[in-house]
């Protein structure tokens, strides 16, 4: 029989974590679901704990070549049988209600897709912390494509919903030929939803908690660089060529746009400050004097700012 959801997690020596992400997926109370554990060319028992697991519903596929998150999720989007998607990062989890409420939420407003609120859980000892308030949610009721690109401003956004982790009636992805860009390493998440939405997607919000989202400590241990935004540059210059945007997503696309150049400019000032190059750098601050403004703070808090925003961790 076809499962209501089929779970998608891309694992790259995801040892540690994995069994608490596969378990949590496996629970899911109120539908009937697949796990498809996508092993990326791990060098740990990546691939032998998920095949340890007594269960039919835990499937496995080994790449033979390392694709990066994106081209791992979507050998799992190729095997998947269910009638709904859902990535799962390999050390998070979700919680037991999750997919009925999302499903039931998406069926109501007929719609292709659905996200939901997010628990952030530090390995720190700090308390847990909701990402989005409820009532916020519960007003936004549908996720629009302008509401969704206006989310993911670099340095202007409120709330980032580029943090989002939403699922997909996959009927919608296979009819748009939609698969994540495996050229990208951070940011293929958002340009996948903002392509499904652009498709005449429907989004529905479930305002209440159904992701936890771990945040090891130092997990952001890597530094942002210049050429990841200049490839979510190229991705987003793709995805304008490709979809006809309304009024309002073309504003908040202009916006998103003009926020990576700033990022782009940012990194690139910060580059030349670090390498000794002055020169260089008073040519990047005469063209983009915005970038300046982005130095009133330590650089490193920036950096770090500037990665959250991208929902860039170490590993993913």
């Amino acid at each position: 029989m076809q499962p209501d959801v089929s779970f998608v997690i891309a694992a790259y020596n995801a040892e540690a974590t994995l069994g608490r992400a596969i378990d949590s997926a496996l629970a899911q109370a109120g539908v009937t679901v697949e796990v498809i554990v996508v092993d990326d060319c791990s060098s740990d028992a990546t691939v032998e704990l998920a095949r340890s697991y007594g269960d039919g519903r835990v499937r496995v596929v080994v790449l033979e070549t390392n694709r990066g998150p994106g081209g791992a999720r979507n050998a799992g989007l190729d095997a998947a049988r269910g009638r709904w998607v859902a990535v799962l990062d390999s050390d998070d989890a979700v919680l037991p209600s999750r997919l009925a409420a999302m499903i039931a939420r998406a069926e109501q407003r007929s719609a292709e897709i659905a996200v939901d609120n997010i628990v952030v859980i530090r390995e720190d000892g700090t308390p847990p912390e909701v990402m989005f308030p409820e009532r916020y949610l519960d007003e936004l009721g549908n996720l629009t494509l302008a509401n969704f690109i206006g989310g993911n401003v670099v340095f202007e956004s409120m709330f980032n919903f580029g943090y989002m982790k939403p699922i997909f009636l996959r009927e919608h992805l296979e009819r748009h030929g939609l698969r994540y860009d495996e050229k990208l390493r951070i940011g293929e998440d958002y340009i996948l939803l903002a392509s499904a939405l652009a498709k005449g997607g429907r989004c529905a919000v479930e305002p209440a908690v159904g992701y936890a989202y771990r945040v090891r400590s130092g997990s952001i241990s890597r530094v942002l660089e210049l050429h990841h935004v200049e490839a979510m540059q190229h991705a987003d210059a793709a995805f304008a060529a490709v979809h006809r945007l309304d009024v309002d997503a073309q504003k908040a696309f202009t916006l998103r746009a003009r926020s990576l150049r700033q990022a782009a400019s940012f990194l690139s000032l910060v580059q030349h400050i670090k390498r000794r190059s002055p020169l260089k750098a008073i040519r990047t601050a005469l063209g983009d004097p915005a970038a300046v403004r982005h130095l009133r703070m330590p650089i490193e808090v920036r950096l770090r700012r500037v990665a959250r925003q991208f929902a860039y961790r170490s590993g993913k």
